[in-house]
């Protein structure tokens, strides 16, 4: 490979806060908002025209699984349309109510901004180095916190971690969700999980995708909008995908893209209520579920989660789904997966120690790249979960500044304190994270 030596130059410092959240999905969003409610000087750095993530710019259809409490309810609150179904996604409201709440609490906000690169003393973050139509800046902060998802910073910043699952490395597959329209919803069949089907005029449903959706897609998932005759499609696959590689996901997007007029066809063929559907919308950006698994102070682990494990030194609670890992070669379920046979109903907490990352100080771990297993990962990677990870990431680098000190060095109680006053249920704790 061939290398290109920049020539040296001075980069404007644009912004020093006391908090910098890079990354605007569920976990960066309630990072912002939280650090700012707690007193301290907060920035958002987000690469896309909008904040929300996923939940916006992926258009995912609901925010996932039966956790309960904490910022994410608030999250709810603001954005449904129906009482009945509060976890149901509009993503043009969501949109406005995300940048509503963060001019509410004062947070200063950079969209269309990619963070480049990490800028350190020693082995502390103090910053970052940004690209946009502005230029090349530098912001300055005492806490970052990384809510990127692929844990971008965490990484640049020397933060230990592998990709995947522990032994081979291979990542869940990435998928580009859509929407279509013209669909009978009082004859339409929405299988919503891997293990739920239906028997249809051609046949057993799940069996007829993988016969005639082409492979690495083949499954059906399909979930009810807030608009009438409009149902979301989770249907697209592309496998052996890492989501760190520019490459790899332009790779994916063209994949993801040409399965769709498949599916399509598919649907009005094969599902009642689907025979005059067409596409009105797909993401604008293809939907990584895994990549970088970080090293914290603690990892969660998938016996945890069994468990429902309650630490001393919770900062989030409540957190509940299943083992959610879709198959790394082709479509359905892993066979590592639990939806339907998920053997336990509590919920779990999630200790301090996972937020913290080993050998970078001044560094908080938000949303899906926080400290965790791969299996560990697949259920707490969803969004309610990762919104409540980000709302005590913004409560302890608010705290961390106050104190003077470094977020490693707080005392968890004081986080527990404010996350309580906000509304978080702090349960009896039963357990501890090991040193």
């Amino acid at each position: 490979m061939k290398f290109y030596q920049e020539p040296a130059k001075k980069t404007p410092i644009a912004a020093e806060v006391d908090v910098l959240v890079v990354g605007g999905g569920p976990a960066g969003f309630s990072a912002a908002v939280n650090a700012s409610r707690s007193g301290a000087k907060t920035m958002l750095i987000e690469l896309a025209g909008q904040v929300g993530g996923m939940a916006t710019t992926g258009l995912m259809s609901h925010w996932t699984g039966s956790t309960q409490g904490g910022f994410y309810e608030e999250i709810l609150d603001r954005s449904h349309e129906d009482p009945k179904h509060r976890q149901i996604i509009n993503p043009e409201i969501l949109k406005f109510e995300m940048l509503k709440m963060l001019n509410e609490e004062n947070v200063e906000l950079r969209l269309y901004t990619m963070v480049v690169d990490v800028i350190m003393e020693g082995n502390k973050t103090v910053g970052v180095i940004t690209e946009s139509k502005s230029g090349r800046e530098a912001f300055m902060a005492e806490v970052v916190i990384d809510g990127s998802g692929d844990g971008d910073i965490a990484a640049k910043a020397g933060v230990p971690y592998y990709k995947g699952r522990e032994d081979d490395g291979k990542m869940q597959p990435v998928t580009i969700m859509f929407k279509v329209a013209g669909v009978d919803t009082e004859r339409a069949l929405l299988p919503g999980s891997f293990e739920t089907t239906f028997d249809v005029p051609g046949g057993d449903l799940q069996t007829l995708a993988k016969e005639h959706i082409p492979h690495p897609a083949g499954h059906v998932l399909l979930y009810r909008t807030t608009l009438p005759g409009v149902i979301t499609c989770n249907m697209t696959n592309s496998v052996d995908i890492d989501g760190t590689s520019a490459e790899d996901l332009t790779k994916a997007e063209y994949v993801c893209r040409s399965q769709i007029p498949h599916i399509v066809s598919f649907l009005r063929k094969y599902v009642p209520g689907f025979e005059e559907c067409y596409v009105i919308a797909s993401a604008a950006n293809v939907g990584v579920r895994e990549t970088r698994h970080f090293h914290g102070e603690y990892m969660l682990t998938e016996e945890d989660i069994l468990s429902a494990r309650k630490f001393d030194d919770w900062v989030v609670t409540k957190a509940h789904f299943n083992f959610d890992v879709h198959s790394l070669t082709g479509p359905g379920l892993d066979e590592t997966g639990m939806q339907k046979e998920f053997p336990q109903d509590n919920s779990y907490t999630i200790p301090y120690g996972c937020l913290l990352p080993q050998k970078v100080e001044g560094l908080l771990l938000a949303g899906r790249n926080i400290s965790g297993t791969h299996m560990a990962h697949s259920n707490f990677r969803v969004m309610p979960i990762c919104a409540n990870i980000g709302q005590a990431a913004g409560v302890a680098a608010a705290l961390a500044v106050k104190h003077n000190g470094l977020p490693r060095r707080l005392d968890v109680g004081h986080i527990q304190a404010v996350l309580k006053k906000q509304g978080v249920d702090g349960l009896q704790p039963a357990a501890s994270s090991p040193n």
